[in-house]
């Protein structure tokens, strides 16, 4: 590995927007850590980025532990961290609200809020103290932390938070040099959002076929917010498919 190339790790990357963000990022010239649950299928995502060096990492967002010595290994293999794009994310069961457990709530806050925060805390450790200073965190937000779907608590919830946490890394990482920026999804073509294509609930109540978009529209998002130099950040970029029903009224 060249002293100079960049390393980036992406969470939930066997899959959906993480996989295509780490392609686009390996095609980039980032050395990519990949880290997600299923070590079968973030093998298949190191095979596809062909030459590219990759570190496979088996992780699970909601064990603070398991996080931790994800960013031990990062820094154990490559010394540095230039770029986290906090990725991986899970939705409830889609039921009334009254109707959701305690435990599928929380796995939701777990995996979607709680684990970028504590992976954020360990990248600004390796961040602050590098040479050269400094690295960029990228957030998966989504259309729904600005509105929600009908039934998704949790998500929305979580997704809203997520917008707090954004603008907090960008002020406090300020004096170390890392940037935070979000990228909000709206619709693109993966595992997650296949359902979409057989009718989805709509706040009316009638099921609708949502219009999708090709998930690399979110991978060159991610690609461009993470080339940007360290004294300019994009802090908030909606990539979303053009006739989907979000904006005004649908």
């Amino acid at each position: 590995m060249a002293s100079s190339q960049k390393i980036a790790l992406v969470t939930g990357a066997g899959s959906g927007i993480g996989r295509a963000a780490a392609l686009a990022l390996a095609k980039d010239g980032f050395a990519v850590v990949l880290a997600g649950r299923r070590k079968d299928a973030l093998d298949e995502t190191a095979k596809r980025a062909g030459s590219a060096k990759t570190l496979v990492v088996p992780t699970d967002v909601q064990d603070v532990a398991s996080i931790k010595a994800l960013f031990a290994k990062t820094k154990e293999a490559f010394g540095r961290l230039d770029v986290l794009f906090n990725n991986a994310g899970i939705g409830a069961p889609g039921i009334n609200m009254e109707d959701l457990t305690y435990e599928q709530w929380m796995a939701v806050v777990q995996t979607n809020l709680t684990g970028p925060f504590v992976c954020t805390q360990e990248a600004i450790k390796i961040m602050k103290d590098q040479n050269p200073r400094g690295g960029r965190i990228i957030n998966n937000g989504s259309i729904s932390a600005h509105t929600p779907r009908p039934n998704s608590a949790p998500y929305t919830a979580t997704k809203h938070a997520i917008q707090g946490l954004t603008k907090s890394t960008a002020l406090d990482g300020r004096k170390y040099d890392i940037a935070c920026g979000q990228v909000d999804v709206g619709n693109a073509a993966t595992e997650m959002t296949e359902r979409m294509q057989a009718g989805i609930l709509q706040p009316t109540g009638e099921m609708k076929v949502e219009p999708r978009m090709n998930v690399d529209a979110v991978a060159g998002a991610v690609s461009y917010m993470a080339s940007l130099p360290l004294d300019a950040n994009v802090l908030f970029l909606t990539v979303m498919a053009t006739k989907m029903p979000f904006v005004g009224r649908g």
